[in-house]
């Protein structure tokens, strides 16, 4: 199968399976499951920070953290394109009574610092109390720049605010800015890494702070479903992707940028208004084009993308080679044909 959808899609490699059927396993709720606890530490430790906390999934990690800087009636700030505030269902709103509130993200994914501020309630009974910005790295393909997060932190600096970070792509903003991943996480009081996309593992997220921000984030995870018992069949893929499988996403964003330059020479599709930085690639469609059909036909040939007209998403990842990515080319442009 060849699938372009996300890199959610990816499969755990055979060492990965077999470091998950022999891996050391406790009761994680007990916090005596070593390979959890391994990762965790490790996990603090390579990125600067007091603690670990792995969880189910990056919506649970980013809901956690909200909640865990965040009392009832606090706000958050955040991109209107955020993922924690479009895409992860109202969670800090629901259950946490936390109000976020978005702001139009710039062309490039970072949000003006002007317009933050002009947001930032003052402290006065008729307004929520801001505590939190929360950026995302990469957001929707774009990598934030370094001086961009150096004044990011001084802005909630000067304005009394937590920083947090939704990195569920942090290792391809690494990779591509060519920078330790320390360099990009000193910036923030939290921070969230997903293990299940580009880094390859089948299940999980790690939320990473200070030592109390972890213990409040643990007891909230128990309170969300979140607590989990022998979950070091999970982490010790984890651990295995951000140990192996780090460098290998200078290739997905090699492969990202040859499929937008080949499919954006396929009349009827226009990928160059969107530069590629990383992993994912968009494309406009010509409205001449039945992409519905044709991704309808592909899909029985196990050939799956997301089909639109507009901004349409196509992901690389460790599941798709360059290969795969010229017979996907070359059966596209025969359907249109």
């Amino acid at each position: 199968m060849i699938d372009f959808r996300s890199d959610t899609v990816t499969q755990p490699c055979a060492k990965m399976r077999k470091l998950m059927a022999e891996a050391p396993v406790g009761d994680d709720v007990y916090q005596d499951d070593p390979s959890v606890n391994d990762l965790e530490v490790w996990t603090a430790h390579r990125h600067g920070f007091e603690d670990a906390l792995f969880t189910a999934s990056g919506t649970q990690a980013n809901l956690l953290a909200i909640l865990s800087h965040c009392e009832r009636g606090d706000e958050y700030l955040c991109g209107q394109q955020a993922h924690n505030y479009k895409y992860e269902a109202g969670g800090a709103a629901v259950l946490g009574s936390v109000q976020p509130q978005p702001i139009e993200n710039e062309k490039d994914g970072t949000i003006s610092l002007d317009k933050l501020a002009a947001a930032v309630k003052p402290d006065d009974l008729h307004f929520a109390r801001t505590r939190l910005l929360s950026l995302e790295n990469t957001i929707g393909g774009k990598v934030l720049p370094m001086e961009y997060l150096a004044s990011a932190r001084k802005f909630v600096d000067e304005h009394n605010l937590l920083l947090h970070l939704d990195g569920a792509r942090v290792y391809n903003a690494a990779v591509e800015l060519n920078v330790d991943i320390t360099e990009i996480s000193k910036y923030f009081d939290s921070m969230t890494i997903c293990l299940s996309k580009g880094l390859g593992a089948p299940v999980g997220s790690l939320l990473i702070g200070d030592a109390d921000f972890i213990k409040r984030a643990r007891r909230l995870r128990k309170m969300v479903g979140g607590g989990m018992r022998q979950a070091g069949i999970l982490a010790v893929a984890g651990k295995m992707a951000l140990t192996e499988n780090v460098e290998r996403l200078a290739q997905d964003h090699d492969n990202a940028r040859y499929l937008s330059e080949k499919l954006g020479a396929i009349p009827g599709f226009n990928t160059f208004i969107y530069p590629v930085q990383t992993n994912i690639v968009y494309a406009d469609v010509s409205q001449s084009i039945d992409i519905k059909s044709i991704a309808a036909e592909l899909q029985k040939e196990d050939i799956i993308f997301s089909p639109s007209h507009k901004c349409m998403r196509l992901v690389t990842h460790k599941d798709v080679s360059r290969d795969d990515i010229n017979v996907f080319l070359e059966r596209l442009e025969s359907l249109i044909d």
